[in-house]
Formats: structure tokens, sequence, C-alpha cells
């Protein structure tokens, strides 16, 4: 009487390529069954293993082949449940957590590549790693709300750490503020940002020469910028080198020619011509020019008048 397979049906293999006729116990010397037929290689731990570890029953062609099928997932599904992904057969160690981190989009680069799992991962367990996200305030929340130097809350500076931080940086020194719209060069690069935002709000700081510059375009007296009536645009006279010099006043296209012409490199100071202190209306030609030598070169001139607002009218680019 032939005895029936207690492995049922599906199974149709020989009994001999895995027992022997001393019994039913498996001699994993003689074993001659070859379970990669089954398409599931015993690979690494697997092969340490005895039948029964996986085969619960004696029926072998309902076993599932997938990992999350036998393996208690510790990780409570925070990493989904192909185990693949971050193990291999041989053990649960975990050798490419920077590459899965690049997967994800967020890489560990900078000061983030000296952390452990449980300082980003803070959850129930060590072993659960529910997605964080990959915005920097999702994390610096509290870093951003407590720096007071300068306070970013009250400046409403942007919450994308990116924008200041260099993400391969191990600290937040040294950050990289893109200044373009008010450049930060020559006598304006100061490295204090309270020298200029002293009320600690950024978002409104006036970018005006006047605005920052008033007390020293008052206290000016060489000339008097206020008693000549200058114009508080620095930037019609000056650069922003340091010290504001050298200084450009555009007199050639503006009132008379002395940077070019007849009167280009014969004048030391403002006061050769203009010798009403900070009154830089009145300007005299008489100084230069003595009567004498000016009745010589215009006595074919009717109506001549020794005055300089005629010198002016008669002159207004210099010529002879």
């Amino acid at each position: 009487m032939l005895g029936q397979s207690p492995h049922g049906p599906d199974l149709k293999i020989d009994c001999a390529s895995c027992h022997n006729p001393g019994g039913w116990d498996i001699d994993l010397g003689t074993l001659t069954f070859d379970h990669s037929s089954t398409n599931f290689d015993l690979e690494g731990a697997h092969q340490l293993l005895d039948c029964a570890s996986c085969h619960s029953d004696l029926r072998f062609d309902n076993t599932p082949t997938d990992c999350f099928s036998c393996h208690t997932d510790v990780h409570a599904q925070s990493v989904g449940n192909d185990c693949m992904r971050c193990h291999t057969t041989e053990n649960w160690l975990v050798f490419g957590v920077p590459e899965l981190h690049e997967q994800n989009g967020f890489p560990l680069i900078g000061a983030h590549s000296n952390l452990s799992c449980v300082e980003c991962h803070s959850m129930e367990t060590s072993l659960v790693f529910n997605r964080l996200g990959n915005e920097c305030i999702e994390c610096h929340r509290t870093d951003y709300v407590a720096t007071q130097n300068p306070n970013h809350v009250m400046a409403g500076f942007s919450t994308d750490c990116f924008i200041c931080h260099d993400p391969l940086g191990f600290g937040w020194e040294g950050a990289n503020i893109v200044h373009d719209f008010f450049p930060l060069t020559q006598g304006h690069d100061i490295q204090d940002c309270n020298a200029c935002h002293d009320n600690g709000t950024f978002s409104n700081t006036p970018t005006d020469c006047f605005a920052c510059h008033m007390q020293d375009y008052q206290q000016t007296s060489n000339p008097n910028h206020q008693a000549a009536n200058f114009p508080t645009d620095c930037a019609s006279c000056h650069t922003t080198n340091p010290g504001w010099m050298p200084a450009s006043f555009d007199h050639d296209s503006k009132f008379f020619p002395i940077y070019s012409g007849e009167h280009e490199g014969v004048w030391n100071s403002c006061t050769d011509c203009h010798m009403v202190a900070n009154n830089f209306a009145v300007f005299d030609c008489l100084n230069c020019h003595p009567a004498g030598e000016m009745a010589d070169e215009h006595d074919d001139v009717n109506g001549y008048i020794y005055q300089s607002n005629a010198c002016l009218q008669c002159h207004p680019q210099g010529e002879e």
C-alpha cells in the first residue's frame, strides 16, 4: 500500500531527493534537492536554516517568498516592506545609509554626515525611521527661532536655510548671505550686520545713501555741503571707496568745464573760483584773469564789461 505524501499534491519531486531509506530525517550532507528550482535561492543566512524554520507545516507549496512574510517588521512600516533595499541575505547590518538618503532626496553631507540615526529620527524606538521631510526648517525650527545674532524671526529671514548657510559646512558659522541687491563692496564691505541694521529689522532698511550718511553730509565742512546746498545723492560725487575719496563732481556738463578745455589742470581747489565761503553759486573769473590783460584781449569788443557774469555769458565753455 502506497503512503500519501504529507507535502500536498503540488510538490512533485522524488522523495529520495530529500530522504533516505534509513528514515524521514533529512541529512543535509546527502540532500540533493535543488532549492533554486522553487525560484527562491538559499543564499547567505538562509543556507544555515533547516526546512522547518521557514516551512512551519509539511506543505511546502504555499510558503511565501517575500521577506516581510517571514521577518517581523521592527521598523513598523516606516521604511516600507522591501527589506532588500537596506539589507542583504548575509545579516541585518546596513552599510549603504548615505546612498539610501540620496535616493530619498536628502544626501548626508556636511554636518549631517556625522550624525547618528536617532539624532534625527527620534521616534518611539531606535528602529523606527518615519520620514522627516527634506526642508531644513522641519528639523531646525528651534535653531531658527532661538537665533539672536541676528534675530531671524524679527528680521523676517527666509526659513530656507540654504539661502545663507552652506549645506557642506559643519556649523552655522560663515553664513553666505547673497547681498546682490545692495553690493557689500569697498566702503560697504562691513561684516557686522548691526552696523547698518541697528534695529534688528532687515526687510525695510533703506538703500539710499542719505538715509545712512546724513550725519556725514551735515558734518562735512570742506566744502560745507549744507551751506552749498549740495544734493543728498552721494553717488553723484562719490564712489563706495572708503573715506569718501576721490570725489568727482560733474562740473563740466552741469555748470562750467573745468576738467576739460582751457581750464583743465589750471586750478587747485574750489576756492580758486568760488571765493565766497560756502556759496558756490558765486564765482569769480577776475581772480585769475586780471583787468589789464583782459582789456587788451577785448579792445575790439563793443560794450565789454569786466565782470564775472559777463565773462560766463560770452565764454560759456571757457573758450578764448
